[in-house]
């Protein structure tokens, strides 16, 4: 069997593993709910019934939000890796989550009214993620070559945290205590009316994202190379913003900042596919970043009776000694 023939077989295997990560990841809640009051919590929902509500308002969404989570991080670690030509490259590289963060800290610990309206800490990290990625987009036009401008997205990022420090100090208590919860990451904040929009943005990033495989893997070769083959490197180079900024702002915004899947998950899929080919490396990222994150959320819920974890905490525990591993294996050759 050749390379190519197997990947497609794994690609294929990882599709058929997905629903019974759906039945794992069901079969964990703390409460046992059985299959056939899941059946009827979609064809006879009875909003009275509060093993129906548990299905509907919580199973599901849980389930949906770790999967598009999962799916987006790695995505954009991917498409950050591969600009950067940098296997240490991740989604957060460009300062946007710090945006998120940043714009989430003052709505939370400080008394500016104008973010302290309805739409609560999502409209704040989605102002941040924006606002940051609009900064990104700017320079970016300035910025001819990819190691300058990850290294001012790291600049910002870092500047970005330390106002966040500064808030955090002259905060007060309960309003700390509301960030750190937030920034240690979860998937129950959203709610079953929320997956529409969310799924929309997911599939507009996604479906960019897949539209320019092409110049992602003229991009390998490096960029002098890819130029050389008619990509415009500017343009390429804007569009991966683009599509990173909205991914991870979306994701961020209603997740919280979860660490480690968009700098693991590319170099797991590259080691296991054998392959440079975005064609077969994005989708494979797309399934197994969900995966990845499905499979984190069901440790958070089988531990939850003993040790209520933080999804971030569970990523942080898996994906660092995995980019260790990567760090020691790279240098080791």
């Amino acid at each position: 069997m050749t390379r190519q023939k197997q990947n497609r077989f794994l690609l294929l295997l990882l599709l058929v593993i997905l629903p019974i990560a759906f039945v794992c990841h069901f079969a964990a809640g703390e409460i046992s709910i059985s299959w056939s009051i899941f059946s009827d919590a979609w064809f006879f929902f009875d909003s009275s019934n509060t093993e129906h509500i548990i299905v509907r308002e919580f199973r599901f969404p849980r389930f949906i939000m770790a999967c598009l989570a999962g799916s987006a991080l790695s995505v954009c670690g991917l498409m950050m890796q591969t600009l950067f030509n940098n296997p240490l490259a991740g989604p957060y590289i460009l300062g946007i989550n710090s945006g998120s963060s940043l714009f989430v800290a003052i709505s939370l610990m400080t008394g500016i009214s104008i973010f302290q309206s309805d739409f609560g800490l999502v409209s704040s990290a989605l102002i941040g993620a924006f606002i940051f990625g609009l900064i990104i987009l700017a320079i970016s036009f300035k910025v001819k070559q990819g190691v300058s401008l990850l290294l001012i997205g790291l600049m910002l990022g870092s500047f970005s945290s330390a106002l966040v420090s500064v808030i955090q100090y002259l905060s007060e208590a309960n309003s700390l205590k509301m960030f750190t919860m937030w920034i240690m990451g979860s998937l129950q904040e959203v709610e079953s009316g929320q997956l529409p929009f969310i799924s929309v943005l997911f599939l507009f990033g996604m479906l960019g994202s897949f539209f320019i495989i092409k110049p992602l893997n003229a991009f390998v070769l490096g960029e002098t190379e890819a130029e050389l083959l008619g990509i415009s490197i500017r343009k390429i180079r804007l569009l991966i913003i683009v599509f990173t900024a909205l991914l991870t702002g979306l994701i961020t915004a209603y997740c919280g900042p979860i660490a480690f899947i968009g700098l693991a998950v590319p170099n797991l899929v590259k080691i296991i596919f054998k392959t440079q080919d975005h064609r077969i490396l994005l989708p494979a990222s797309l399934i197994i970043g969900a995966l990845f994150l499905v499979l984190c959320d069901i440790i958070v819920q089988l531990t939850a009776p003993w040790i209520p974890l933080p999804i971030n905490a569970v990523t942080s525990l898996i994906g660092a000694p995995m980019v260790i591993y990567f760090i020691v294996k790279r240098l080791a050759q």
